[in-house]
């Protein structure tokens, strides 16, 4: 898979090793020339250009990336690269990097974002998420259907301990992902019984969350009752 970053500072390096190291062909690209250390990431490609700039797009040869990933440290540089990424090259996949929580509401479909990362979101999830069982957490944002990645630990006293997935009533516009079980990663499959203190990962319509929550947090004697 080709992965076109803009944006070569550190968030931008530490992306581009960990594709790297999963077998992912990388260009870094970044207009300052004090950002192209070649050395800190030698098997990327590099690129000395704006962003911005469709020209610089064109020598990137954005129309051959599978994902680009708008990770700058400035929000107005990191919407432009995701437009220009989606409506003038079609890349199928474009995440994008909000540094300020306030901008969070423009990284939308409307701006080519389908994927926006906040970083001072995603700390008060994971802070919210190691302190929480039986509330919903959401970890990520997709613009694009307005879903979100949430997560929710099983509490002892929930009505779906025993249970298997195949034979519980999800909502609609919901989809377990993954099932983490100590250090344990587990795919879910209908004959999986869900056990209390399971870290539930769900794609899920922000509209259903609160369907999902309650749902999942029922107390025993509540659902059998």
């Amino acid at each position: 898979m080709r992965v076109a970053i803009a944006g070569a500072g550190a968030v931008g390096r530490s992306i581009a090793g960990e594709l790297l190291e999963n077998g992912h062909d990388v260009l870094l690209v970044d207009k300052a020339p004090t950002a192209i250390s070649v050395e800190r990431v030698p098997q990327a490609e590099w690129l000395l250009a704006d962003a911005c700039e469709i020209t610089s797009l064109d020598e990137a040869a954005l129309q051959r990336c599978h994902v680009v990933i708008a990770a700058t440290g400035d929000d107005k540089v990191n919407l432009v690269v995701s437009l220009l990424a989606k409506t003038e090259y079609g890349v199928p996949r474009v995440v994008a990097r909000v540094n300020n929580p306030k901008n969070e509401w423009l990284f939308t479909e409307a701006w080519g974002v389908d994927v926006a990362v906040s970083t001072p979101r995603l700390m008060s999830a994971l802070v919210e998420e190691a302190v929480s069982v039986g509330d919903l957490v959401r970890l990520l944002r997709f613009s694009h259907g307005d879903a979100n990645l949430v997560e929710l630990t099983l509490p002892p006293e929930s009505g779906l301990a025993g249970t298997q997935i195949g034979d519980v009533a999800w909502p609609e516009d919901t989809s377990l992902v993954t099932i983490i079980r100590g250090s344990r990663v587990l795919t879910p499959t209908p004959e999986e019984t869900l056990e209390a203190g399971d870290e539930l990962l769900f794609v899920a319509a922000q509209a259903r969350e609160e369907q999902l929550e309650e749902l999942l947090s029922v107390r025993r004697e509540d659902a059998s009752g």
